[in-house]
């Protein structure tokens, strides 16, 4: 497998200033990381996904990036095709887009402007007419939240087909990345949850004719350098209260290798990288990581 480890910003993070961007990003550059991968969240501290993987793109040669995730259900389909393909072309083949539901926030589901309980099936359409979009030159499409006729997005992106990663780990977001997804990135999981996961993924994808890339499973992994925070505790036992986040994330360099070999011998070889807290210096942070992680590379 060729392992491959990125490096993201969680969605409240603060390196969202002209200042610190500049320097995270051009660090990931420079210590040859794989990727970075922005998130979204409306009422948080980050930036908007497309508008810092542009500036990324632009700033860039090498370094791939992508989105963990990108809302879809409440955007038009056919405008972040366009985005999409734009961005992709424009950095040499280099997007990985990532897209999901939206987080289990009332207020963030009323900015998006779509009722819960429809999230799923519009998300479902508007993921399938968008790789028509990418791929076809021209579509005619009818459904439930959509209808178009004749329309087209040029230019196409560089990647045929332009690979889409999905994440979540709850039974119907491991049955969407069997029918629908490219690559599964989930986030808060074990290398016994992503082994688990992957079964099922492939027995999905196997009913309905499909069959993921062996080396695009992987996994967000949070990190920490001391204690986490009683409110970082919180958070994260509201979000999984089955689970202690210190058995979670791991604690130093020497325990973050530890459950990136975990993860491989489970299957996964793509790797996303988040501090709990954020350095007050990109490069040292990233130089220290890349010494320690990046031979992994293969």
């Amino acid at each position: 497998m060729k392992i491959r480890i990125g490096y993201g910003l969680g969605t409240n993070s603060l390196t969202n200033d002209q200042e610190r961007f500049t320097s995270f990003v051009d660090a990931l550059e420079a210590h040859r990381f794989d990727s970075l991968w922005v998130s979204e969240r409306i009422s948080g501290n980050s930036s908007d996904p497309v508008v810092a993987m542009a500036f990324a793109a632009a700033r860039t040669s090498k370094l791939k990036f992508g989105m963990s995730v990108m809302v879809l259900p409440g955007r038009n389909p056919v405008l972040v095709a366009k985005s999409m393909a734009s961005l992709d072309r424009l950095s040499n083949g280099r997007l990985l887009p990532a897209f999901g539901l939206g987080a289990p926030n009332l207020a963030e589901w009323g900015a998006f402007a779509v009722d819960r309980k429809e999230r799923a099936p519009m998300f479902d359409e508007s993921l399938s007419l968008m790789r028509r979009l990418w791929s076809e030159d021209e579509v005619d499409h009818s459904g439930r939240f959509y209808s178009f006729e004749g329309v087209r997005v040029l230019p196409k992106p560089i990647q045929q087909p332009l690979d889409v990663w999905l994440g979540g780990a709850a039974p119907s977001e491991l049955r969407r990345v069997g029918r629908m997804a490219d690559g599964w990135l989930p986030s808060f999981c074990t290398p016994a949850d992503v082994a688990a996961g992957m079964d099922t993924i492939k027995q999905v994808a196997a009913e309905h004719g499909r069959e993921i890339d062996e080396e695009h499973y992987g996994a967000l992994i949070a990190y920490r350098h001391g204690e986490l925070s009683p409110q970082y505790v919180a958070a994260a036992r509201a979000r999984k209260p089955e689970v202690d986040p210190n058995d979670v994330i791991p604690r130093g360099f020497d325990e973050l290798r530890r459950r990136i070999e975990g993860f491989c011998e489970a299957g996964a070889s793509k790797f996303v990288l988040i501090p709990v807290d954020e350095p007050t210096d990109w490069n040292d942070e990233l130089a220290a990581v890349a010494e320690a992680l990046l031979p992994m590379q293969t």
